[in-house]
């Protein structure tokens, strides 16, 4: 009995990054709480492509000269200033990130981020100007069997504006879809990553001591695996 409350104790004080807990696993199979059963294989092999980083980032600087891919990478302490400054942890601790340019002047920046949905990662893109204002999100990859239209434009245009001093959470700023929660959360998590990055390491002229590497797509293994590009 001791034992069952300790463990009923961790479940209810543990902080997850999106306010959930995550799916219960047996034997391979995973329980979905919502729909109370277990998710079939072709569940949870979803998968949709919908955009290369490339494409992504051709459609956030439209009439950018030049586009090119850096990535940031956080060293301990700047790590724990972002997660200090968003609220939630984060296993990460490199970027990618595609800058604009246009005559040498930055149009804006735009990152890929990969969070937990209900129960996969999720691959999108955020644009950001000059101004620390979001400019605009692209979904590359969507692996749910529901909660996909966090990609229609009627949704996420609501992020649009959004500087880093906004809340960017559900029943504050950002309105809900139904049946969508998680992947509502998931999207509005990576935005608010996104927008403190930018200010700490491209908005503030110090940038704080990032590393900041030029790197070429063939380059990054791992984020090619992480993308499955």
């Amino acid at each position: 009995m001791f034992h069952r409350i300790l463990i009923l104790s961790f479940l209810l004080v543990t902080p997850f990054a999106f306010g959930a807990l995550p799916a219960i696993a047996q034997d391979d199979q995973v329980w979905d709480e919502e729909l109370k059963r277990f998710l079939t294989k072709q569940e949870l092999g979803q998968e949709e492509v919908y955009m290369t980083p490339e494409e992504a980032a051709r459609s956030m600087f439209p009439k950018s000269d030049q586009i090119k891919s850096e990535v940031l990478t956080l060293s301990p302490d700047q790590k724990r200033l972002i997660e200090e400054r968003i609220g939630w942890h984060f296993p990460e601790t490199t970027f990618e990130c595609f800058v604009g340019e246009t005559k040498g002047q930055v149009d804006g920046w735009a990152f890929i981020q990969n969070t937990i949905g209900k129960h996969k990662p999720m691959t999108y893109m955020v644009g950001v100007d000059p101004q620390g204002e979001v400019v605009s999100i692209e979904v590359l990859v969507f692996r749910e069997s529901r909660g996909s239209e966090v990609r229609k434009k009627r949704f996420n245009y609501q992020y649009q504006g959004k500087t880093v001093s906004d809340p960017i959470r559900i029943n504050r700023d950002i309105i809900n879809i139904s049946g969508a929660t998680m992947s509502v959360r998931s999207m509005s998590a990576g935005v608010k990553r996104v927008l403190v990055l930018a200010d700490e390491f491209y908005l503030n002229p110090m940038r704080k001591g990032a590393t900041i590497n030029t790197a070429s797509r063939t380059d990054k293994g791992f984020l090619e695996s992480l993308l499955g590009f």
